[in-house]
Parts: C-alpha cells; structure tokens; sequence
C-alpha cells in the first residue's frame, strides 16, 4: 500500500512539472506579447502588461482571450 501511495505521488509529482513550466511559459508569452503589441495603445498596453504581471494565471488567460484582439489588426498591403 505504501509503495502504491509512494508511485502515485511520484507520477503526480512528474505530471505538475511539465504543467508548471507551461503555465509559465504561457505567462511570459503573455507578458511579452502584452507589451509588444502594436495593435495597443500607450496607456492601454501598460493596464495590459501590469494585469499579466500582478494576476500571473488570470489575467494571462484574460489577456489571451480579450487583449490579444483588443484593436483591429492592420491589413497588409497587397
């Protein structure tokens, strides 16, 4: 029983690993893209960058689903 608990701790132990380090890598993909994203405006890409930094996971999520698209994107010219 306790080498059943001990493999069961240390499978999930290896399964948050690799989900730790992707939802940092969402974070800092978030955060940079916040604040290079030209489809922002001055003050509105430093309210974005700011809600990435000071609320990691949701303001991440929220970021990737309102801010990403938050000014029409420019049309290349053809």
């Amino acid at each position: 029983m306790i080498v059943l608990l001990s493999l069961l701790g240390l499978f999930l132990l290896l399964m948050l690993i690799p989900f730790g380090l992707a939802c940092f890598a969402f974070w800092v993909w978030m955060l940079v893209h916040s604040i290079r994203n030209d489809n922002l405006t001055g003050t509105s890409r430093v309210l974005w960058a700011a809600l990435v930094w000071f609320l990691p996971f949701i303001g991440s999520v929220i970021y990737f689903i309102l801010g990403r698209t938050a000014a029409p994107r420019r049309l290349m010219a053809a």
